[in-house]
């Protein structure tokens, strides 16, 4: 486990836990992106759910494990690639930029976690 990878993690995991918690408070940059792209609000919570248990879960490869980040940051990947799916479908390229970074950031954990010995 080396710095950079150390980082790329802990970035990707800070990053989907703060989100996470602006879902789960209902936050209104939240809600206005999330009704542009034709998400429910009813929704929201439960997508901050999931990029809640993807943040914990890549944090457990701190803790050693490798299995369980694997999954994390697969599932991440997968929840983002929707989100951008969603932000093309509604046309609304302009909040594009945000989904895209977050799957950068899964993308880059999960090739750590994997890679990592």
């Amino acid at each position: 486990m080396n710095a950079a990878a150390s980082i790329v993690v802990l970035v990707t995991a800070a990053a989907n836990i703060g989100m996470a918690v602006a879902d789960l408070f209902r936050a209104r940059f939240v809600l206005a992106t999330s009704a542009d792209v034709d998400v429910p609000a009813g929704w929201v919570p439960l997508l901050g759910v999931a990029k809640g248990a993807g943040g914990v879960g890549l944090l457990l490869w701190f803790a050693g494990l490798t299995l369980l980040p694997a999954l994390a940051a697969a599932g991440l990947v997968c929840f983002f690639v929707g989100a951008d799916v969603a932000h093309v479908r509604a046309r609304r390229f302009g909040t594009l930029a945000f989904p895209s970074a977050y799957l950068a950031l899964a993308v880059a954990s999960l090739c750590v976690v994997v890679a990592a010995p």
